[in-house]
């Protein structure tokens, strides 16, 4: 898991620039109003050798500005919580405030790395006058301007040093991780529950309880499986509060930590854009999906077209990731739950699948006889040969002239007959297409 660099302050004191400085792309919004931060906030960054992810807290306060020093708390007390390393952005241009007091009297009390960031450090005079900022007692000041980027290579030279030792190889769970994630109150932790047949996640009928991802240890047939319960991800538009917006950074992470994961749906609520977003994030980070229905327990007039129905009623909405298993289960009742394991050890199997070069290049010859590729620009488009350049996520590398020629629809038809060849259940596979 990469260390965590969290970016606090008050408003406008130039967060989001910084944010966007630190990652070298425009992602946050910079407007000169407070609370224009609505998305969520976080990246990776690299400096140095060593890849970090960077949060920027900015925007996440309450509308309402008499409880706005309430709000810059909570968000510091959470940064804490969540970072390594902690940036405490304040405003060289209109000097020290109180708001910049209230949160250096917490910062102040945290065994945490701090450093004080005096933005908008645009001339030499301006740098001068970080001094002012001893008053706050934090003892590291980096006047930089985040806009130029004055300064700010000295200051992540320093966040490098600060952060964490790697950890070796051997430190680092090899187990198999499967993560559990879906919308609030689908039922995530009753399924922990029902597979670890005890109490190590809270259950219970309100949205959101689950604050943090919990791992936990499993053994089954044999084998030892790392299990981690995310947090409920609610719709972008309604994460504003503070530990919601931690919860669904956690749950990002937790995603691309894991081999599988497996996206619950309650059965009786359907599948809409948020669980299409797990999805598309799963698949970016080639990871093994499953889709498992809950509560089908409380499916009325259940036969056996009713699962068929569903699934057809999900590939509906996911057309480009039919490959993906839909099983159903009742985390309450503890049915078919052994069924999350073993499609999970299917696809982990699936996932390592390895095909040889010559598997290959009779595929590529049995599928140009079936659908012969087209002319581009007057000339024939060829594929010389392709092999399986990776396993575990699976990556195949296809020799070609005029690669940039090739349509669409033909990469899609490719796909579909690699699948249907060699399986690849649950599972994404990258296809990369090259000039011989």
């Amino acid at each position: 898991m990469l260390p965590t660099v969290s970016i606090v302050g008050r408003p406008n004191v130039g967060k989001s620039t910084l944010f966007n400085r630190l990652l070298g792309e425009r992602q946050a919004i910079v407007h000169d109003e407070y609370g224009v931060t609505r998305d969520r906030h976080y990246g990776e960054s690299f400096w140095n050798g060593r890849d970090f992810n960077v949060i920027d807290t900015g925007g996440y306060l309450p509308e309402e500005a008499g409880v706005i020093v309430e709000g810059i708390r909570e968000q510091v007390h959470i940064a804490i919580e969540e970072s390594d390393v902690i940036l405490f952005v304040v405003d060289i241009e209109s000097g020290l405030n109180t708001l910049d007091k209230s949160v250096a009297n917490i910062l102040r009390r945290v065994d945490k790395p701090v450093l004080v960031v005096a933005n908008k450090s645009d001339n030499e005079e301006r740098a001068m006058n970080a001094v002012e900022f001893y008053e706050l007692g934090l003892d590291e000041i980096f006047p930089v301007s985040a806009i130029s980027g004055t300064g700010t290579g000295d200051l992540l030279d320093r966040v490098v040093e600060l952060l964490p030792k790697e950890k070796v190889d051997a430190e680092r769970d090899e187990n198999p991780k499967i993560a559990f994630v879906g919308r609030p109150n689908v039922g995530k932790s009753s399924l922990m529950n029902a597979l670890l047949k005890n109490d190590r996640c809270i259950v219970t009928d309100i949205p959101g309880t689950t604050r943090d991802s919990i791992n936990s240890k499993l053994t089954y047939n044999g084998r030892e499986y790392t299990l981690i319960d995310t947090a409920g991800l609610r719709k972008r538009a309604k994460v504003k509060e503070n530990i919601e917006f931690f919860s669904t950074v956690r749950t990002d992470r937790s995603i691309r930590d894991s081999d599988v994961v497996v996206l619950l749906l309650d059965a009786m609520r359907g599948f809409d854009a948020q669980d299409k977003r797990i999805i598309r994030d799963a698949e970016k980070y080639n990871k093994g999906i499953i889709i498992a229905l809950n509560k089908w327990d409380i499916v009325p007039d259940k036969d056996s077209n009713v699962h068929k129905e569903f699934e057809t009623y999900i590939y509906e909405r996911i057309r480009t990731s039919n490959y993906i298993p839909v099983i159903s289960i009742s985390a309450l009742k503890g049915t078919r739950i052994e069924r999350v394991l073993d499609m999970s050890e299917m696809v982990i199997q699936e996932r390592r699948k390895k095909i040889s070069t010559p598997e290959m290049n009779d595929f590529v010859q049995k599928i140009l006889k079936e659908r012969p590729l087209p002319m581009k620009r007057g000339r024939q488009l060829k594929i010389q040969y392709a092999l399986q350049v990776k396993s575990n996520p699976p990556v195949f590398k296809f020799f070609m002239n005029n690669p940039q020629e090739l349509p669409p629809n033909y990469r899609r038809f490719i796909e579909n007959k690699l699948r249907e060849e060699f399986g690849f259940t649950g599972v994404p596979i990258t296809m990369v297409f090259r000039q011989k």
